[in-house]
């Protein structure tokens, strides 16, 4: 696989708070790639420099061999599509109306959509099988609704890669499952490039090609999910106790955070 998207010793600052500090990585087309780390780590704000939201001090991001400064907006966003952590449901747009704006950065000088477009919509909303939501507004859709809704309209874009923060976070375990095999299954059946921040190790482990483990806003490690995710540098990076052990499904690291209860257990 070749490379899409590079970064190259990238330092970021915010009140002379040391938020990433020289972070390299590369990541392959094509390639499931996720960003763990505790809180405060630096996942989120190394998203938005990977996204172009976010400019930083030091460093260079390259996007299919194009420093990412050199993009125009609407360019990148035909490459790039984002699914943010928050979702705003403060305009009464419809589930329609959202999907269909993932083809703003392919629309032409009048900014109307066409029959193709509307058809990638429709495509878009039975993929994440949230078509018959067509006519709800956001307010009114349940937390799992509104994920696969927003997911849609990053489909809609048509992009080479697509960024998550954090896509799970307040969803219970089978809609957790069900927008990761989404993902899962979008990557695989048109080459794009998922790149994910989440809290989750166990999703980390199960769905992760390579993971990045970040702390204090340097780069712990980078690889395949088991060299990542191990007892040493989970308890480390976390500051806690945590097993580490092959999970059920075979050939996956389980990880599970101990208890002060169950310490004794462990000692």
């Amino acid at each position: 696989m070749s490379h899409i998207l590079d970064i190259s010793n990238i330092s970021l600052s915010f009140r002379d708070k040391l938020i990433l500090s020289n972070v390299s990585l590369e990541v392959s087309a094509g390639e499931f790639f996720v960003i763990i780390g505790p809180n405060g780590a630096g996942k989120t704000s190394l998203l938005k420099v990977l996204s172009g939201l976010q400019k930083a001090q030091k460093g260079t991001v390259t996007i299919k061999d194009k420093n990412i400064l050199n993009y125009r907006r609407r360019n990148l966003s035909q490459i790039m599509a984002i699914v943010p952590q928050h979702i705003e449901v403060g305009f009464p747009f419809t589930v329609a109306d959202t999907v269909i704006m993932g083809r703003s950065p392919h629309l032409g000088i009048l900014g109307m959509e066409g029959e193709n477009d509307f058809h990638i919509a429709e495509e878009a909303m039975k993929f994440t099988d949230v078509s018959h939501l067509t006519d709800r507004k956001l307010f009114q859709l349940s937390g799992g609704e509104l994920q696969r809704v927003i997911i849609a309209r990053a489909i809609c874009q048509q992009p080479e890669i697509i960024l998550l923060d954090e896509p799970t976070t307040a969803l219970d375990p089978a809609h957790q499952l069900k927008i990761m095999d989404l993902m899962e299954k979008f990557r695989r059946e048109h080459g794009t490039t998922i790149i994910m921040v989440s809290h989750d190790l166990n999703l980390a482990s199960m769905y992760g090609d390579r993971v990045l483990l970040l702390k204090s806003g340097r780069v712990v490690k980078t690889g395949d999910p088991k060299s990542v995710l191990n007892k040493e540098l989970l308890e480390d990076s976390y500051g806690c106790r945590i097993q580490v052990d092959e999970s059920p499904l075979g050939g996956v690291a389980r990880v599970t955070p101990i208890p002060d209860k169950y310490l004794h257990n462990y000692d």
